[in-house]
């Protein structure tokens, strides 16, 4: 296997990067759970959430789909963008292409949400419906090539990374002794950035990754030493679904994570009561997932520390939101 280069996913860049976004990007609120059961919990330790799910879009993902817009050549930027996604990386792009003016057509699988479907369409995107899968990425790669369209990914590559890293370039300015941080994984566009900077920053503080117990490709990935491809995927947080994982951000995770846990979708949903009832914040699955790691799998290593969560994003309809949590009460209760 070829080794990936990543030396350009250092603090100088990320700052450089963070600073040229930041007219456009939310510097969005970090903010000290004042929680007595969190408080227990952690033994006399703090948590303290990064509100990500306040950024433009409900969802970091503005942070990357700008970033890469960004990037994009002056004599390729009146062809546009497009991206394929089940929902919130095609909201980020809809919006980040507007706030450059230059049009999108985003490419969205049918079983997304039509709420997050809607999102899209008001930040003025072209919509196109496609089967999940394969069918959804060929139909983004026929408009890039027909059309001429830069294609926005969702995880994958430098400027994804550079983006999403002010993420973790604010937290660790907000909150300088934070000892360990737990990000949600997807595809690794998230945890890649943050994972970089904070290892940058602060050496000994622990950066940990969650997945869902059906959709653990990175954990697969970084045990196998290079990236894989699910057979399937069984999850609700389908912002934490891609079925496989990449070159680039399998060497960044690799690089910089301490360690990864999964939760199952039962824990998930009694993560969003956590965050509803603990934190007075609704929050989308893949952000029920961090909590759910914290009071999970990783509790006894926290015990007694200085713990920040991402929390991802926030995009979702009010029915679906009603239904995972009951879900989690059933599970808590």
């Amino acid at each position: 296997m070829n080794q990936i280069d990543i030396s350009e996913v250092n603090l100088v860049n990320i700052q450089q990067r963070t600073l040229e976004l930041s007219q456009a990007i939310l510097r969005t609120p970090t903010v000290r759970t004042a929680s007595s059961m969190i408080h227990s919990l952690l033994d006399g330790g703090e948590l303290h959430l990064k509100l990500e799910c306040l950024q433009h879009s409900g969802s970091f993902k503005a942070r990357g789909a700008l970033s890469i817009i960004h990037s994009i050549p002056s004599e390729k930027r009146a062809a546009g963008i497009t991206a394929a996604s089940a929902g919130n990386h095609a909201i980020a792009a809809a919006w980040a292409a507007r706030k450059s003016r230059m049009s999108a057509k985003v490419v969205m699988q049918s079983t997304a949400n039509p709420f997050r479907i809607a999102l899209a369409q008001t930040e003025r995107a072209e919509v196109i419906i496609k089967e999940p899968g394969q069918a959804t990425f060929a139909e983004a790669e026929r408009l890039s090539r027909d059309e001429g369209r830069t294609f926005v990914h969702p995880f994958e590559g430098i400027h994804t990374t550079l983006g999403t890293a002010g993420v973790g370039f604010e937290f660790m300015q907000d909150v300088p002794e934070l000892e360990a941080i737990i990000v949600s994984v997807g595809g690794g566009g998230l945890i890649s950035g943050v994972a970089a900077v904070v290892k940058s920053m602060k050496p000994n503080c622990q950066v940990y990754g969650v997945e869902p117990t059906g959709a653990d490709a990175m954990s697969q990935s970084l045990k196998a030493g290079g990236p894989i491809t699910l057979d399937k995927i069984d999850t609700i947080a389908d912002s934490l679904s891609p079925p496989m994982t990449l070159p680039f951000g399998h060497a960044v995770c690799s690089a910089y994570i301490d360690d990864m846990v999964t939760v199952t979708d039962d824990e998930i949903c009694a993560g969003m009561v956590r965050f509803q009832q603990e934190a007075k914040l609704a929050v989308e699955p893949a952000a029920g997932a961090s909590m759910a790691a914290l009071t999970g799998p990783l509790r006894a290593r926290l015990r007694g520390k200085k713990v920040g969560i991402v929390v991802c994003g926030a995009n979702i309809d009010a029915l679906t939101y009603s239904q995972q949590l009951e879900r989690g009460l059933r599970v808590l209760n």
